[in-house]
């Protein structure tokens, strides 16, 4: 077996290619997976710019390996795993908590401030790799129904899974999502799977799709929003309806500004989303069910030696790139 493997190696902003690395090892607690598909998401193009927060903040470093959405088979087990895993095909979580901190032990691992996130903080490598390591505790097992496409839409999967039951819509009820992106439109996907009457507004008109000038004259129960742009947290608060709810999953580049006041004279909730962790579980059971099937979304599959071109802005007909490494 070769001690080594291929991996998109990021080096510096805009800077990054494919190297040959150790293989991982199984150490104590943790598990080796044989990746078989890998998500390429907004926050890996904000590295590839050298724009992403945890850069500047200390939280992480170049070189790094990215890829946090991904699945793909168990091959090696550390010291004090169960062995059942080996074999099993599995995704995992991105956010890795302590679990001794008064948040982990709270539930909300997510949040710990000590975490790592897989290929984004604390120099957890990712899984833009033929191999990648990581605790046993943080795998979710996938069923035969759910294909290494949709494994890998697990992840922001969640994400969007968790926004939609903020909103806290269903029959009968009306609601917008600002930004179709991939968690703009999965998001939407479980909004009506909900049984809600689904909007979703962006920069371009599509058939699915409405601007700002040509959304329709109608009351949102809830807003979702699912994009990077630092006007549109106001902008949501200004399109719900009076003791709706407003959900935020998307981060803009700089902060954002909004009058409280008129979320306290509108009577709104808002909520923030941050991390797939708690929804994932959920996500499995509604694409091994067919409740949702994103798997439109996904545009091209690539091999590792088109990561870079597709950091750089390569796009294709749908928004979500996977990338299969054994190519």
């Amino acid at each position: 077996m070769s001690s080594t493997m291929r991996a998109f190696v990021l080096t510096g902003p805009r800077e990054g290619a494919v190297q040959e690395v150790p293989v991982p090892e199984a150490v104590p607690g943790e598990v080796v997976v044989d990746v078989e598909r890998a998500g390429v998401c907004g926050t890996d193009v904000e590295f590839f710019t050298g724009d992403m927060a945890y850069l500047h903040q200390g939280h992480a470093a170049y070189p790094m390996r990215l890829g946090h959405e991904w699945c793909g088979t168990v091959s090696a087990v550390g010291a004090g795993v169960d062995p059942a895993w080996l074999g099993r095909r599995v995704m995992g979580d991105t956010m890795l908590g302590d679990r001794t901190c008064r948040r982990c032990r709270k539930g909300h691992q997510h949040t710990c401030e000590n975490r790592q996130e897989v290929g984004i903080r604390g120099g957890r490598a990712g899984a833009l790799a033929e191999k990648l390591a990581v605790p046993a505790w943080s795998l979710h097992p996938l069923p035969d129904e759910v294909d290494a496409v949709l494994g890998a839409l697990v992840e922001p999967g969640g994400n969007a899974l968790r926004a939609a039951r903020a909103a806290e819509v269903g029959p009968g009820d009306r609601a917008l999502v600002l930004g179709p992106g991939t968690i703009g439109l999965l998001t939407a996907m479980f909004l009506r799977a909900a049984g809600a009457e689904v909007h979703v507004m962006g920069l371009v008109e599509s058939e699915d799709v409405r601007t700002r000038e040509t959304l329709p004259d109608l009351p949102f129960d809830a807003v979702v929003d699912a994009t990077g742009a630092p006007a549109s947290p106001a902008l949501a608060l200004d399109l719900v309806e009076p003791a709706g709810r407003v959900v935020y999953i998307g981060l803009a580049g700089r902060p954002s500004t909004l009058d409280s006041r008129a979320l306290v004279l509108k009577d709104v909730t808002a909520v923030g989303v941050l991390s797939a962790s708690p929804g994932l579980a959920d996500t499995i059971a509604a694409y091994a069910a067919g409740t949702v099937d994103p798997r439109p979304l996904v545009g091209a599959t690539v091999g590792l030696d088109r990561v870079a071109a597709v950091l750089g802005g390569e796009r294709f007909a749908a928004p979500k790139v996977h990338v299969d490494p054994r190519r």
